[in-house]
C-alpha cells in the first residue's frame, strides 16, 4: 500500500459536510478513507462511479398535497393510462432496479 502523503483541500458546504461525516461515522469510517476510496472508484470506473442526471421528472409528495391537488394528480394519472403513457409493472420496476443497482 502507497504511503498516503498527498493533500487535498476542497470547500464545500457546512451542512453536506455534518450530514455526510455523520454517516461516516455510523460505519466507522473516516472522511479521508471514503475520499480514497471515491478517487479509486473513479479510476476503475474511468469517470464518476455512479450516474450524474437530472431527473426527468420531480416526485410529487403525496402527504403534502390537499384533497384538490391530490385528485389533480389522480386526473394526470388517469389521462396519462388513456392516452397510452403507461409502462408495464415489470418495466418500471427493472427501471428502477436499474437506477438503483438493486
Amino acid at each position: 500500500m502507497a504511503a498516503k502523503s498527498a493533500n487535498l483541500y476542497a470547500r464545500i458546504e457546512p451542512d453536506v459536510k455534518e450530514q455526510a461525516e455523520g454517516i461516516l461515522s455510523a460505519l466507522g469510517i473516516p472522511a479521508s478513507n471514503a475520499i480514497n476510496m471515491f478517487y479509486k472508484q473513479i479510476i476503475l470506473q474511468r469517470g464518476l462511479p455512479f450516474e450524474v442526471k437530472i431527473p426527468s421528472a420531480r416526485s410529487v409528495d403525496m402527504s403534502a398535497l390537499s384533497e384538490t391537488e391530490m385528485n389533480a394528480e389522480l386526473e394526470k394519472g388517469y389521462a396519462d393510462m388513456k392516452e397510452g403513457r403507461t409502462k408495464p409493472a415489470s418495466k418500471a420496476f427493472g427501471d428502477i432496479r436499474k437506477d438503483y443497482n438493486l
